[in-house]
């Protein structure tokens, strides 16, 4: 315990006066060229002090502290740090602390199992293009690289492959994108699927529709307007709703929406709604042993064709048409955090 409180003390110091850079181009370095005179030798000793040399504890500490970059960085310096700085437990924190909320659910590592597998024949290289999280990082390493004549490449199925193809843009992953391409009055208060990329050098995400074979795209999407799908269905599947029975006026729920039996299908936000024979008193209100369940959209104004829709408690399918669209599985919202996400996109002002 006393070796590994020194040991950690002592690297702080040197972290704290900027010695730990100097460390670091005494590891990479073949040896040093000694000279006879005493000052040149105490010199020599003193630059021999490497990394390598701290007890596998303290170094592990020091591991866990870097940023991603600084674990990359790291990773180029020697073979011994090579292996150190990529292993998985060092990055799946990094991981889950940046890409978590895109991890729920089965279809994000079903992508990505589809993905490696389109690449376990290739070799992934770090490559220069000066641009997003580790632009100046990779100048140098590949810099290092062509001087020291050596390949490093990546385990395709390492997690921190994984956090580099995402952060890069190489990996495109399905998501849900709240109020599609920039607020399109036709979409507010929808959500929708895609395949998304991430452009760190914006921060932002492009996004992919696909309908009718056609595909739509769109840029500069922010973090907020993503989630991870909320239901492991194709978006041209009908959800299976396991919540009819539990709605009552009031209540939170989304439901899926198309236009025709061609597209896919989209989430619109909603509140249950009393029957018209209901006052709306919750000492006397019963909607909610009738079969019949109201759906209120009101972001639209009263009188649109769009405001209401009534469904079948006990027999609810797709039921719709051609010219109004057609209704499907409804899923009711637990969480308020998904309330509050739904209520902050809401509109200025009423539609049509």
């Amino acid at each position: 315990m006393l070796l590994f409180l020194v040991s950690c003390f002592t690297f702080i110091i040197l972290f704290k006066f900027s010695f730990f850079k100097h460390l670091l181009r005494t590891t990479i370095k073949a040896g040093v060229t000694t000279s006879n005179t005493q000052t040149l030798d105490k010199t020599s000793n003193k630059d021999s002090l490497c990394l390598l040399d701290l007890p596998e504890l303290p170094l592990e500490c020091i591991l866990v502290k870097l940023s991603p970059s600084g674990l990359a960085s790291m990773s180029g310096v020697c073979r011994s740090f090579r292996a150190m700085c990529t292993q998985d437990h060092l990055w799946k924190k990094h991981l889950n602390h940046k890409w978590s909320k895109f991890l729920i659910g089965d279809s994000m590592h079903q992508e990505w199992q589809t993905f490696i597998h389109t690449k376990k024949k290739q070799t992934f290289m770090v490559s220069s293009n000066g641009k997003g999280y580790f632009g100046v990082f990779t100048t140098w390493w590949n810099e290092y690289l062509k001087f020291n004549n050596t390949s490093i490449c990546l385990p395709i199925e390492s997690v921190m492959f994984w956090y580099l193809s995402l952060e890069s843009g190489s990996f495109s992953f399905p998501a849900q994108v709240y109020n599609r391409e920039h607020g399109n009055v036709g979409f507010l208060l929808s959500c929708y699927d895609a395949k998304v990329s991430y452009d760190a050098h914006t921060d932002s995400f492009n996004a992919r529709y696909l309908a009718l074979g056609r595909s739509t795209v769109e840029e500069n999407i922010k973090w907020e307007r993503l989630r991870s799908p909320a239901v492991d269905v194709s978006p041209y599947e009908l959800h299976v709703s396991d919540c009819l029975t539990d709605l009552h006026p009031g209540d939170h729920f989304e439901i899926q929406w198309r236009k025709s039996k061609e597209f896919p299908y989209g989430w619109w936000y909603g509140v249950v709604g009393h029957l018209e024979s209901c006052d709306g008193n919750k000492l006397y209100c019963q909607c909610h042993l009738s079969e019949r369940v109201i759906l209120e959209f009101k972001q639209y104004k009263i009188g649109s064709r769009w405001r209401k829709a009534i469904i079948n408690r006990k027999d609810h399918r797709e039921v719709g048409n051609e010219t109004d669209g057609f209704d499907a599985g409804i899923r009711k919202l637990y969480s308020d955090r998904e309330i509050m996400t739904w209520k902050g996109l809401w509109p200025a002002q009423q539609l049509d």
